[in-house]
């Protein structure tokens, strides 16, 4: 079962890598937003009557790392091949595999994200340590931070790949791939931390956010990469990460056998 999972996640990545052109234009696009998002907050910080929880630096950090590790953390990341499995009935061929749709699905959206953000993070990584002040990118103080950076961000990807396949099994009922991405971009991209950093929103909006997965995916390791959050805190939030991953996977797998005990395809 693994061996075919593994399978699938080279397949998918190798395909992905394919598309250079396609990533350069990805490349600009997040550019002109990162600068724009830097434009803002710096208005923001020069009028400011109180001194906002987080740094500018930190905040013009976390806007680039946002940028560069986009297909990690956006939910309106869409494989419309998936989609399409659902909506034209080709499910029936899935459910004849001998493996497990779930992971098939978990590995495929997996692999395609982890592509995309390898052809990515990189150049804008590297452009933005060189930018000069205030809109450098600002490294970690350590190499520990650094880690448990690297740490948290795997398992968010984890946990956004966990929320995205909640995504597509809702359209097992609503039918509807544009209603579904919809109703699940806009809350989450706001929940995770991707409009602005949790710290900046209001307190009785934090305990909201904090009561729920989003952010963890995007606002916690962008964080710890920051030193918003100390190693202790990051290290605890290793372990909440863990703890939901494997309640998301869990869900998503019941979901996903309730919805195929349900499907019924016409003219087979």
């Amino acid at each position: 079962m693994m061996k075919a999972y593994l399978s699938v996640f080279r397949l998918r990545i190798n395909m992905g890598l394919q598309y250079r052109a396609a990533a350069l234009a990805g490349i600009a696009t997040q550019f002109f937003f990162g600068f724009m998002f830097v434009m803002i907050f710096q208005a923001f910080y020069a009028h400011s009557v109180s001194t906002p929880p987080m740094t500018l630096a930190a905040v013009i950090t976390y806007t680039w790392l946002k940028q560069a590790f986009l297909a990690f953390i956006m939910l309106w990341f869409r494989d419309n091949e998936l989609f399409g499995l659902i909506t034209s009935g080709n499910i029936a061929y899935e459910m004849c595999r001998p493996s497990d749709i779930y992971g098939l699905w978990y590995a495929k959206l997996l692999a395609t994200r982890l592509s995309s953000a390898l052809l990515r993070c990189f150049p804008i990584l590297l452009i933005t340590l060189i930018l000069p002040r205030p809109y450098r990118l600002e490294l970690p103080a350590d190499l520990l931070t650094f880690v448990l950076f690297i740490a948290v961000l795997l398992v968010g990807l984890l946990m956004i790949v966990a929320i995205s396949m909640l995504i597509y099994i809702s359209v097992f009922v609503t039918m509807s791939p544009s209603g579904s991405i919809m109703l699940f971009a806009i809350f989450g991209e706001f929940l995770s931390g991707l409009i602005i950093p949790v710290p900046l929103m209001p307190g009785w909006m934090q305990h909201i956010v904090n009561a729920l997965p989003f952010h963890w995916t995007a606002d916690f390791p962008f964080r710890v990469f920051t030193g918003d959050l100390s190693k202790s805190e990051a290290l605890v939030g290793l372990a909440a990460q863990a703890a939901w991953l494997i309640g998301l996977v869990a869900l998503g797998k019941i979901l996903m056998n309730k919805a195929l005990r349900r499907v019924v395809v016409q003219g087979g």
